[in-house]
């Protein structure tokens, strides 16, 4: 029997950054994951503020060199790789030199404002990680996405890239997090996301993109939701529930490896008896 394959698409991941609890996570989970028997890929985006020399990154050239199109412009998708050697762990990173070459995650230190472009840099992550997967050739069982930063991906791999064989039978876990923001992205962000196989219908919560819609649309495109943090917001609560989907509530450090183990079994289980 083949190892279960298990992506692991997160915004932050320790220690290439600050350490957040987001961060942990995006760098314990994949190698307990592992641990446990199952095969593993780690992708975050690669942040101008990351030391490439200190962490080692390098480009994979046979990897970069394809544009990805957002709002009519051609981004260069740049693929490089670190290794944690502890963990016997690779993470890619996705970066392009017009979306990260900042030194800063998400906001401009100098005004303590999000990018106003943080949709397109959103986008081209999600897309980006689409795209490096399908030149591997390797096909994920689970996808699990942490942070609101990857909340389209679950979109474009249910209705973009379901027909691609790499991902037609893909299961989406999404983290959701204590990270809130008040303020909406762009508000061009739906025409900019469209891509073939997604319509406007598709993206119809993000007409205002708040961090509570985009997460309704990440449950909407989800096959199973779980928390990363002791206390939700009701409204993302309510309706993660309300949609019906498997859900694994919050749990504490030393358990969250087993119970997200355990969490990708059934879910996958679910998925065969569905299919017999």
């Amino acid at each position: 029997m083949k190892k279960a394959r298990v992506l692991f698409v997160s915004q932050e991941i320790t220690p290439y950054l600050d350490e957040t609890n987001l961060g942990k996570i995006g760098r314990r989970l994949p190698q307990a994951i592992q641990e446990k028997g199952k095969e593993i890929r780690t992708f975050m985006p690669k942040y101008g503020n990351i030391n490439e020399r200190r962490h080692q990154l390098h480009e994979v050239i046979r990897l970069s060199g394809m544009n990805i199109v957002i709002n009519n412009a051609d981004h260069p998708l740049i693929i490089k790789v670190a290794s944690i050697p502890t963990a016997r762990m690779q993470v890619y990173f996705i970066d392009n030199d017009d979306y990260f070459n900042r030194k800063s995650i998400l906001k401009d230190k100098a005004t303590n404002k999000y990018f106003d472009d943080n949709d397109e840099r959103s986008i081209f992550f999600n897309r980006g990680v689409i795209e490096t997967i399908k030149k591997l050739g390797w096909a994920p069982n689970i996808i699990h996405c942490h942070g609101w930063f990857t909340a389209l991906l679950p979109l474009y791999v249910k209705k973009g890239f379901i027909e691609d064989p790499l991902f037609a039978e893909s299961k989406i876990i999404y983290t959701i997090y204590d990270e809130e923001f008040t303020k909406s992205l762009n508000k061009k962000i739906i025409e900019k996301a469209i891509i073939e196989g997604i319509s406007k219908k598709d993206l119809k919560h993000i007409e205002e993109a708040s961090y509570i819609n985009l997460m309704k649309l990440a449950i909407d495109f989800s096959d199973g939701i779980a928390f990363g943090c002791e206390v939700t917001n009701p409204e993302i609560l309510k309706y993660a529930k309300k949609s019906g989907k498997p859900i694994l509530e919050y749990k504490g450090e030393a358990e969250y490896a087993d119970a997200y183990n355990e969490f990708y079994d059934m879910i996958l289980e679910e998925s065969v008896i569905l299919t017999d």
